[in-house]
């Protein structure tokens, strides 16, 4: 299981984005997001763009069927809405608040990341 995760990347203090699971009736603020990771992508670059930044990410062929333009996929479990998709790539906008409330804005190029699809 550890192929298709990043967990085996992480050292002991590596910080990782957690959220308690929606209760039913609980009101749904965003994506629905299973917590089942489909594979490994990567962060290929990040750039600014007016008040956010644009990250590319390079996914698995096998997993780029699944990711459609304004779809959502989790990376690294926060549900992000997709901006646009070139084969096996893709781009999202991380806005400041995603950047400060997540490990999001500690990526750098070259990261590993867990995705949901």
């Amino acid at each position: 299981m550890l192929a298709v995760t990043t967990l085996a990347d992480l050292a002991s203090g590596t910080r990782v984005n957690l959220e308690p699971a929606l209760r039913a009736g609980d009101a749904l603020g965003g994506h629905l997001v299973s917590g089942h990771i489909d594979g490994v992508a990567e962060v290929l670059a990040i750039e600014p763009d007016a008040r956010s930044v644009r990250v590319m990410i390079g996914v698995p062929r096998q997993l780029a069927r699944y990711i459609a333009r304004k779809g959502s996929v989790a990376v690294d479990g926060v549900s992000l809405t997709v901006n646009s998709v070139d084969g096996d790539v893709f781009y999202v906008n991380l806005v400041p608040h995603t950047q400060q409330v997540t490990t999001l804005g500690d990526w750098t190029p070259g990261r590993r990341v867990n995705l949901e699809v």
